[in-house]
């Protein structure tokens, strides 16, 4: 753990930025980079880097203070939440390694600190080859600002058994902050289709242990359904062909998630 003197103009104390990562040397420096002069404390959980990912984070103490954490990985929710019980700025915002803010976000994030916000919820966007997608998969708001203390109060946690997700208590109200998170998690949708499969099992497990059933019904329809969700109800088609493969692997992803869920009925009989 490391925590240097307070830099200068670090005083105020406002915002720890927390980021789980490991090997994430691509993409980790710009999120670093797009957080300058809005993080006064940086808060990294590391799981076993062995590129350079600690060198960009390390070099970071030259303008905010670092906490670097590192541990075996423990799941998505409880190394997320290991973060954000090291956070002790008088703000948190969650980001994810591959996440970068755009200028627009940072300032909105400022807005959101003087006013004194408890909760907030930004827009995420996928970015494919240096493009913002405007459609797929859109809006996506996730909640990533918090008052820590609602976090030492145990009123804002980490929770999820497939996709961990960030909650507050009621009645506590996120805000809209206006600005992009960009989402910049796969170079090519060959890489998609490999996170797609990945994420198709731990969904078809989690829905498995709730005795739920798989079908060849679903394994009929659910991929059209999901495929024509993106491209038509959300007009991913004006995002040129990355719109049509996002829709693809939409559906790719819905096929892949029921297949296992109806195999392991099938093994189970």
């Amino acid at each position: 753990m490391t925590a240097p003197p307070d830099q200068p103009g670090s005083n105020t104390h406002r915002l720890s930025v927390m980021i789980p990562c490991k090997n994430n040397h691509r993409t980790i420096g710009r999120v670093l980079n797009s957080v300058k002069g809005v993080a006064t404390q940086l808060v990294v959980v590391d799981s076993g880097s062995t590129d350079d990912t600690m060198d960009l984070v390390l070099a970071c103490q030259e303008w905010c203070e670092v906490v670097l954490i590192e541990t075996a990985w423990l799941g998505y929710v409880r190394t997320k939440q290991l973060a954000l019980d090291a956070c002790t700025h008088e703000y948190t915002l969650w980001l994810d390694s591959d996440e970068p803010l755009t200028p627009e976000l940072a300032d909105g994030i400022r807005d959101a600190i003087s006013r004194g916000v408890d909760a907030g919820k930004v827009n995420r966007k996928v970015e494919y080859k240096g493009k913002i997608l405007e459609h797929c998969w859109q809006p996506e708001h996730r909640l990533r600002f918090v008052r820590t203390a609602l976090a030492k109060q145990n009123k804002a946690r980490f929770a999820g058994k497939t996709h961990d997700y960030l909650e507050v208590d009621a009645p506590i109200k996120p805000k809209l902050i206006p600005g992009t998170l960009i989402h910049n998690s796969f170079e090519t949708f060959a890489q998609h289709l490999e996170s797609q499969r990945h994420y198709s099992y731990i969904f078809a497990q989690a829905l498995h242990k709730q005795g739920k059933k798989g079908s060849a019904w679903k394994i009929l329809t659910s991929p059209p359904g999901a495929f024509l969700k993106q491209l038509v109800l959300k007009g991913s088609w004006r995002d040129g062909y990355a719109g049509w493969l996002c829709a693809g692997t939409s559906a790719a992803g819905a096929l892949m998630k029921h297949m296992m869920l109806y195999e392991m009925g099938q093994l189970e009989d």
